[in-house]
């Protein structure tokens, strides 16, 4: 039994799909999915809190994992390209699932203090990264997801799932853990060993139904290879290799933590920015709604450069950038159950000292709600070749560059395997770069928590400047 940081991992499986095909298949990858080939993977932790007497060790090892092992085998029939691999044999990278191939699972237990693990207040970066399995990426292949189990004795454990976002964006990657959490709930509620899935959680995997009308795909390899190079000089060589490119997480001196916006806290940013609108754009009338996305992103956006900035007083300049679902965007639009990468990033067009003005909220707000607005009246992908110009654009003026990952929408909070709805859910991933994590409030009420990975002191004055903010009438 290895021991790593109060960690012990007892098991690693090998997880086949159940009943799996003898045949080998295999799927192209969009121009939505080579964007992210070598990026760093997702990597998000569901946690569980059980019952005493169901969180003992002799328990949960011999009822719990074996049926979370056996329905994961069982939503993997239905998601088979998951247990393959990416690998490159020709001109592009392709998907590819050959009889007996397996995901990873590991099994392990912690000491760590669960409550301590799962608080929103802030703690040290690095604790949770021990409950998150590692993707293996080489030169010739990347695996597709690992998942880590691990026990918290006397309170409950944890899922780590980690995913590759060439393969799977955020909606489809929640959309297998809810196919899993279902499965599972279904084999402990009926004792059927073969449950079926919810229609809704059947994957589409046609990749046809993506039009590459721009032949986006080549433009994107070519210009990610040249971006990559300028990002990465000691990565040259290899241009087929999948290893996925070192975007080491943040870590020392950096702290984790978890802030909400109740609906009244919106409902006042909404009137603050509403109230000042007219006094900077006199020629547009105001809008009569502002999404929680908006209101979440402006508030905490403004709030994260004025924390930076005002403990390193040389950082003063900031951008934004977003992905977009393009499902419904798209012409014909693709099925709500595809299953792949259907997200396309976009840059807000806002200048970038407006973060750290005092009327900054207001600014930054409609900056977004510019950016949303231009996106709905001429399309995802208007301008998506001048991406690569932008962001190298944008490095070079020493502008630091804020997004942001996951969902209110998602629905986290209401996956249960079987033993409640989650008790925290964290996307560990954002300490590989300066983003926040959304995810829909755990009470249910229309709020929204916000996920942040900073140096401690940043955090410190974020916490200040978020808290008071939301006080001002």
């Amino acid at each position: 039994m290895a021991s790593n940081n109060n960690l012990k991992i007892h098991e690693h499986f090998k997880v086949v799909p159940q009943s799996s095909s003898t045949q080998t298949t295999t799927l192209p990858l969009t121009f939505f999915d080579t964007l992210w080939l070598r990026f760093h993977p997702v990597e998000r932790i569901f946690f569980y809190t059980l019952p005493n007497s169901q969180s003992h060790p002799s328990h949960f090892f011999q009822k719990i994992i074996p049926n979370l092992k056996s329905s994961l085998s069982l939503t993997l029939q239905h998601f088979l390209p998951l247990a393959g691999k990416i690998v490159w044999p020709s001109e592009k990278p392709i998907i590819q699932y050959t009889p007996n191939d397996s995901v990873s699972l590991i099994i392990a237990e912690s000491d760590s203090d669960f409550n301590h693990v799962i608080e929103n207040s802030p703690h040290e970066a690095s604790l949770s990264r021990s409950f998150i399995p590692h993707l293996e990426s080489t030169d010739s292949f990347a695996s597709i997801i690992s998942i880590q189990i691990t026990l918290f004795p006397k309170n409950g454990f944890s899922i780590g799932i980690t995913t590759h976002h060439a393969v799977l964006d955020g909606k489809s990657s929640t959309m297998f853990i809810e196919a899993w959490s279902y499965l599972n709930k279904k084999t402990i509620e009926t004792e059927q060993h073969f449950p079926t899935l919810l229609p809704k959680l059947e994957p589409l995997f046609n990749r046809e139904i993506i039009k590459d009308q721009n032949e986006l795909s080549d433009l994107f390899m070519n210009n990610w290879k040249s971006f990559l190079t300028q990002m990465f000089p000691n990565e040259k060589g290899n241009e087929k290799c999948l290893k996925i490119l070192p975007f080491e997480p943040k870590l020392k001196d950096h702290v984790r933590a978890t802030f909400n916006l109740t609906r009244e806290d919106l409902d006042k940013i909404k009137k603050r920015v509403l109230s000042k609108w007219e006094n900077f754009y006199t020629n547009e009338s105001k809008p009569q709604n502002l999404s929680s996305f908006v209101l979440t992103c402006a508030y905490s956006l403004i709030c994260i450069a004025k924390a930076i900035h005002g403990v390193e007083k040389e950082k003063e300049k900031f951008s934004f950038a977003f992905t977009v679902d393009c499902r419904t965007r798209l012409e014909p639009s693709i099925p709500n159950n595809y299953f792949g990468n259907c997200v396309w990033g976009r840059m807000v067009e806002s200048q970038p000292l407006d973060f750290i003005k005092e009327d900054g909220l207001v600014l930054v707000a409609k900056s977004i709600y510019d950016t949303i607005k231009m996106i709905n009246e001429k399309g995802v992908l208007e301008g998506a070749n001048d991406v690569f110009s932008k962001y190298a654009s944008l490095a070079s003026e020493k502008v630091e560059m804020i997004s942001v990952a996951g969902s209110n929408r998602f629905g986290v909070y209401g996956i249960d395997f079987g033993w409640g709805k989650a008790s925290k859910v964290e996307i560990i991933s954002i300490d590989r770069g300066l983003t926040i994590g959304l995810a829909e409030s755990k009470d249910g009420s229309g709020g929204i928590e916000i996920g942040l990975v900073l140096k401690k002191n940043v955090m410190d004055l974020f916490s200040t400047l978020f808290h008071e903010g939301l006080c001002i009438t």
